[in-house]
């Protein structure tokens, strides 16, 4: 018996923002989904505008599982996990043996199909980045939907990720923005106009 994808489907468990008074909850599933969109979407851009050729495709699947050893750590506050480099690097060690857990939960033959979404692999150092800009987006759109809910909790997360996107240096994430922030701003009726 294998339990990876019954671990999978748990995602939808976790929820995120847990110091955050939220309007709508977000689980880590949810979350997934958004990041291997978005990583996909500016995974284009540098290559269609920016002269790039990375793998879209793979920058998806990546975003796509770049969360699961959550569900066994837990989602770790941004506030916490990054408060010191000691605590950095102890969760990074608790991260690493949670990959190792879930890619053990794989049949043999397929754990190293696997292994290449949790654990970076030569020539992937480009997508990493395009998925740790699109976890930021994510982040970001979150922000901007309890904003528009009126919920003032995520204004100061609002301008602190708006920053460290802008900090990446990453034009093509810069581009996704100016693209397609503006449209989460709007309503239904307005975005289908």
């Amino acid at each position: 018996m294998h339990n990876f994808f019954a671990m999978h489907a748990r995602m939808k468990y976790i929820d995120r923002w847990a110091l955050m008074r939220s309007t709508q909850r977000e689980n880590l599933s949810e979350h997934s989904n958004d990041v291997a969109v978005i990583a996909h979407a500016i995974a284009l851009l540098k290559n269609v505008r920016f002269g790039g050729n990375v793998n879209a495709e793979r920058a998806a699947l990546l975003g796509l599982y770049h969360d699961m050893p959550e569900i066994l750590t837990g989602d770790m506050p941004t506030p916490v996990k990054y408060h010191s480099p000691a605590l950095r690097e102890a969760f990074a060690e608790v991260e690493t043996k949670a990959c190792d857990r879930l890619l053990s939960m794989l049949p043999d033959d397929l754990r190293p199909y696997y292994e290449s979404c949790f654990f970076p692999q030569e020539g992937d150092a480009e997508l990493w980045k395009i998925v740790k800009a699109a976890d930021k987006i994510s982040a970001l759109l979150k922000c901007v939907e309890e904003e528009k809910a009126g919920n003032g909790e995520f204004r100061q997360a609002l301008e602190s990720t708006r920053k460290a996107i802008d900090a990446m240096g990453l034009p093509e994430a810069n581009a996704f923005l100016e693209d397609f922030l503006a449209g989460f701003y709007l309503s239904l009726d307005e975005q289908s106009k």
